[in-house]
């Protein structure tokens, strides 16, 4: 069953009841030095396969998320620091287990796999991939270099999925991520809190997106 645990009205408070929780099991939220000129802002398959409300595998709490990603996404296309963006699609050749253990996917060629409009893609890179990890048979690891970037800040659906699994992809290549508690989605609180919990024991930094907004906003 789906649940809607994020709103607009409530997603910010629900964001630090969360963060509260995972204290409870980690102690502290492991700080990481944000330098915000060394990062990039990597949003995870807002696709329509997702966030429209006419699609079968529709994520209820998605709406709530997007005002938070697309701010980040303005802040750093403003200041001329890279968004990228992610495409999950698959062909017969390269779904693998994808198909196998979902008896579906999305298509290259459907409307399903196109970024929401809702979110403004201009300016951004657009990068497809086949598996949950964005870095797998992907250039991401090369374009992230090339741009000079060590540190990624995680946004997108689903968090326990394609987000907590590029995460942790990107941890073992060396960047610094952090994760956005608020910016992050899936169908049920408990995949998104145990997400929360894991990362921050040994993978990532959380923080919400308004903490975000404040550290790029203080950047000169």
């Amino acid at each position: 069953m789906k649940e809607l645990y994020f709103t607009p009205d409530t997603i910010d408070s629900k964001a630090c009841e969360m963060l509260e929780q995972v204290k409870t099991y980690t102690k502290k939220i492991k700080e990481q030095n944000f330098i915000p000129e060394i990062s990039a802002l990597l949003i995870i398959d807002m696709q329509n396969y997702f966030c429209d409300e006419s699609s079968i595998p529709f994520v209820p709490s998605a709406p709530a998320i997007i005002p938070k990603i697309s701010r980040l996404a303005e802040i750093y296309t403003a200041k001329k620091f890279p968004v990228i963006f992610t495409r999950q699609m698959n062909t017969p050749d390269d779904a693998g287990m994808m198909s196998k253990w979902w008896k579906h996917t999305i298509s290259p060629e459907s409307n399903a796999s196109l970024i929401t409009p809702k979110l403004n893609t201009e300016n951004s890179y657009v990068l497809d991939k086949s598996q949950y990890d964005a870095f797998y048979n992907t250039d991401l690891e090369s374009y992230l270099k090339d741009k000079g970037v060590t540190q990624l800040v995680i946004t997108g659906l689903l968090t326990h999925l394609c987000c907590e699994t590029t995460v942790r992809s990107a941890f073992v290549r060396g960047f610094e991520t952090f994760f956005c508690v608020d910016g992050n989605v899936t169908y049920k609180e408990i995949y998104h809190t145990s997400s929360l919990i894991n990362l921050a024991h040994g993978v990532s930094t959380l923080l919400t997106c308004n903490e975000v907004y404040q550290k790029l906003q203080d950047y000169e």
